[in-house]
């Protein structure tokens, strides 16, 4: 959410930005916005002024009655009684034009970093880096699901009768791989110097509207029938969530945090091919890492996050490229993201294993994530990116790991967390 009164003195830029994102449609908030901040600042003076009118009164009256001019007292009353039904009409009416204000406020994008590439969407994203050589071996690369179930290592029949669509079960040798790679991952940001953390799996709702837009909200979480509570789509939620309606201290910046999780989505929409299997499903396991730090040191954050990332898919010898979200592909809270994504030796092309985002001061306004400095009180930024998200993981790893013989190589840095195999047969 953007500071009201950058908006009231910046409404072009605002508006230009709302363009950059091709959300045309919202322009007319901005007028809104202002109007609704001009009636709220106007209700509040009068409110204000009603009060301190209200204290000078009472000393009047007292002072005429003890004078004995009753009748001038009685019209005064007559004034203080006007004055107080207007004060309640102005106190009912204001928290009303404040949640309007908010609503719209909550509505309307964030401004994205000067270097965010222009576009319409994801297919104007753009390659910024390939780290490791994609290789394509001289044998066909069957289906993920398909290179499972030769190892006995998944039962998506099973998962069907039980949960529907978007479910698995993962077995034996896959199953332990899974948690081994969450094991390593986990290990691989606590040398990195971040704090382990297990987080609550659900959260209330303020906290959902705190961390993502509307839009977000409606296409990936499940809600608790009965209770102000939804499942977590990922981890960075109660994370961040954590610090909500904190002052902290500056000097105890930064907070780096990495954290394991299950993960809900709806996954509302159709999907391809390639999309079936452990790909896009209902329920995950993921680490993430997020950063809680001052507004000046969160470019910098930003690099070392999807670093991070970077390198843990290079010490399994996954090639990775990182691609840049262009303007119309950011969510409304973020400043700037990057995708990490996997080489896929089947499909010949990368996709997508992680996202790293900078979101600026945006969830923490809404949060009140605030911070004591030496010059006075601001916003925090947060940003957050995924470590791995197994299964999906797994396909690149299944994928660029296979021997033609079905059998699939375990590289040296999770063998221990595999009890030593080297081979999966």
């Amino acid at each position: 959410m953007l500071d009201i009164k950058f908006v009231r003195e910046n409404p072009d830029i605002v508006k230009e930005n709302i363009k950059k994102k091709f959300q045309d449609s919202k322009l007319p908030l901005v007028d809104e916005v202002i109007e609704l901040d001009k009636k709220a600042r106007e209700i509040q003076q009068e409110a204000d002024e009603l009060r301190a009118k209200k204290n000078s009164i009472a000393k009047q009256i007292g002072a005429l009655m003890a004078q004995g001019k009753k009748d001038e007292a009685e019209e005064v009353k007559k004034e203080v009684a006007k004055n107080a039904a207007r004060l309640a009409e102005l106190e009912k009416i204001e928290p009303e034009v404040r949640e309007q204000l908010k609503s719209k406020m909550m509505i309307i994008p964030n401004i994205i970093d000067p270097t965010v590439p222009i576009g319409k969407d994801d297919s104007e994203n753009v390659e910024l880096e390939k780290f490791g050589e994609p290789l394509t071996p001289d044998f066909e690369v069957p289906y993920h699901t398909d290179i499972m179930e030769k190892v006995n290592g998944i039962d998506l029949e099973s998962a069907r009768k039980v949960a529907g669509n978007g479910f698995y079960y993962l077995m034996g040798d896959i199953a332990r791989l899974h948690s081994a790679i969450i094991s390593y991952a986990r290990d691989f940001m606590i040398d990195r110097g971040f704090t382990y953390c297990i987080p609550p799996f659900m959260i209330r709702s303020n906290v959902v509207t705190g961390v993502m837009s509307f839009a977000e909200m409606d296409a990936m979480m499940y809600k608790i029938e009965g209770e102000d509570l939804y499942l977590i789509g990922t981890s960075e939620h109660s994370m961040i969530g954590k610090f909500i309606d904190t002052m902290n201290p500056e000097e105890n910046l930064p907070y780096t945090l990495t954290s394991y999780s299950p993960c809900f989505r709806k996954e509302k929409g159709a999907h391809g091919i390639e999309e079936r299997g452990v790909y896009r499903i209902h329920q995950f396991e993921k680490q993430e890492m997020i950063v809680v730090c001052k507004p000046e040191e969160s470019p910098m954050w930003f690099e070392k996050l999807w670093k991070n990332t970077v390198d843990l898919f290079r010490t399994m010898d996954i090639p990775v490229r990182t691609i840049e979200c262009c303007s119309g592909d950011l969510a409304d809270l973020k400043v700037k993201s990057f995708d990490v994504e996997a080489w896929s030796p089947r499909q010949q092309k990368y996709f997508e294993v992680g996202s790293c985002s900078n979101l600026g001061d945006a969830q923490a306004r809404r949060l009140g994530i605030r911070v004591k400095g030496k010059d006075g009180k601001y916003f925090a930024h947060t940003l957050n990116n995924t470590v791995v998200a197994p299964p999906r993981m797994l396909i690149a790893f299944l994928e660029n790991n296979l021997n033609e013989d079905g059998s699939i190589n375990i590289p040296e840095v999770l063998q221990p967390y595999m009890g030593g195999k080297t081979v999966i047969k």
